[in-house]
């Protein structure tokens, strides 16, 4: 049975909200707030959920680059690894050249146009110098006796855009790799060149304060020393180059 229009009542209604302040309908029915949320809206227990499942590039390199037990399966796993974009751009990944016997591990910073086409570190004009620089105190990549060697690496396998300085979030999610790299190689020494590389290593940066210092990363002596497309750009600087090699070769003879 229909319940009568009461329009008095109605008006009494109304009078009464706008005696109280209200100056305007937002809805055709009233809210009751203490009833149970929709169901296509998630609990917060559902939200937390969700949120745990988030992927942290960076636990997932490190999973990834534990469970590598040689060089080989590292490269491997570097090379599958799909949460740094830089990978999408390059040719090739980056992962090693040399002995991984050497004594002496060389860490530089990026992949340049050059090594992204050959796949190795160090081979444009750098990689050049650099041959040189270490062949005057009796190294080399090419050596097969580990005390002539030279085992050579980059912090990142993947040439960044324009050959850009990796963002910190890049350098976060790769150290992972670079750690377990140095771990498997285990060399005596190493040789970090440029800024990028001193702030993956050291956790510092300013090159040209920390080069020549020996410091302690990873349980291994680490020497510091110009990055050699810097030393393309300044000649002068070659002299301090020149010293640091005398200083690793000092080490190596001690």
């Amino acid at each position: 049975m229909e319940t009568e229009f009461d329009w008095h009542s109605a008006r009494a209604a109304l009078e009464w909200q706008m005696d109280l302040g209200v100056t305007e309908t937002l809805l055709d029915a009233p809210v009751n707030r203490f009833e149970a949320p929709p169901t296509d809206t998630p609990a917060p227990a559902a939200v937390s959920a969700s949120v745990a499942k988030e992927v942290n590039p960076v636990d997932v390199a490190r999973g990834a680059a534990t469970e590598a037990t040689s060089l080989g399966a590292l490269s491997r796993a570097m090379s599958a690894y799909p949460h740094c974009d830089l990978r999408k751009g390059a040719r090739n990944t980056v992962f090693a050249d040399g002995n991984p016997a050497a004594r002496v591990m060389i860490i530089g910073e990026a992949p340049g146009r050059d090594e992204d086409r050959q796949g190795q570190p160090f081979v444009g004009r750098a990689g050049q110098l650099l041959d040189r620089m270490f062949g005057a105190i009796g190294l080399s990549r090419s050596a097969a006796d580990p005390a002539a060697a030279l085992y050579i690496t980059n912090v990142l396998p993947w040439r960044p855009p324009q050959n850009r300085d990796p963002r910190a979030d890049e350098i976060a999610m790769l150290i992972p790799f670079l750690r377990r790299h140095i771990e498997l190689a285990d060399p005596e020494i190493l040789v970090i060149m440029g800024n990028i590389s001193c702030q993956a290593v050291l956790g510092r940066r300013g090159i040209t304060r920390l080069r020549g210092q020996w410091a302690d990363a990873l349980g291994k002596p680490t020497l510091p020393m110009f990055h050699p497309a810097y030393l393309l750009r300044q000649a002068s600087a070659k002299r301090e180059a020149w010293a640091d090699l005398l200083e690793l070769n000092a080490k190596l003879k001690r």
